[in-house]
């Protein structure tokens, strides 16, 4: 059996999404817990409901970062995984978890990377007026979503397409593609 972490910050909707395919595919991968750095996220209750312990270290609790990200480091060796899934977690993990983890860590970004790194990718395309973007899903480097691509997927930005809409696109293409793509990461 496979295990991996999901790490999460809000609303849980990719968490959820891993658990259910993972459950569905029957592929003997098995998400060992949710880790959350915010004891407000969505995505505990989400994890209640799909029976998968929860860590909350919420990050406001620490008096520094440093101490965060210890307190982090030790619950994943504690676990110890053989993938941990970003899933809109919104910390940047420094260089000792990246190379504790080397070549373990996932993430998903909402644009064809190298655009839009950082945060609100999908609004900056769209007010760009890109024709078109999508999801990235990469390996976590020491950077800000510049890890080496695994998966890309394109759609196109319709001309009069409202950023709802294509939140809910591109939404629906990470449910989709991340899953499968955690599958075969830990398959091949």
């Amino acid at each position: 059996m496979k295990r991996i972490v999901v790490l999460a910050s809000g609303n849980g909707s990719n968490f959820e999404a891993i658990v259910r395919y993972m459950r569905k595919c029957n592929c003997g991968i098995e998400v060992e817990a949710l880790i959350t750095d915010n004891k407000e996220a969505y995505a505990i209750k989400r994890a209640k409901k799909l029976h998968i312990p929860t860590i909350i270290l919420n990050y406001s609790d620490f008096t520094s970062k440093d101490k965060y990200n210890h307190a982090l480091l030790n619950k994943l060796k504690e676990i110890s995984p053989n993938l941990i899934v970003l899933a809109g977690y919104m910390r940047i993990l420094p260089s000792y978890i990246v190379n504790e983890f080397k070549g373990r860590i996932v993430n998903i970004h909402p644009s064809l990377l190298p655009s839009f790194r950082g945060l609100n990718a999908i609004e900056r395309a769209y007010k760009k007026g890109a024709k078109c973007t999508g999801i990235t899903i990469h390996y976590v480097d020491e950077g800000v979503d510049t890890g080496k691509i695994i998966e890309q997927r394109c759609i196109r930005i319709r001309e009069d397409e409202a950023l709802l809409s294509l939140e809910r696109r591109i939404h629906r293409l990470e449910h989709f593609y991340y899953p499968r793509v955690i599958k075969n990461l830990l398959t091949e």
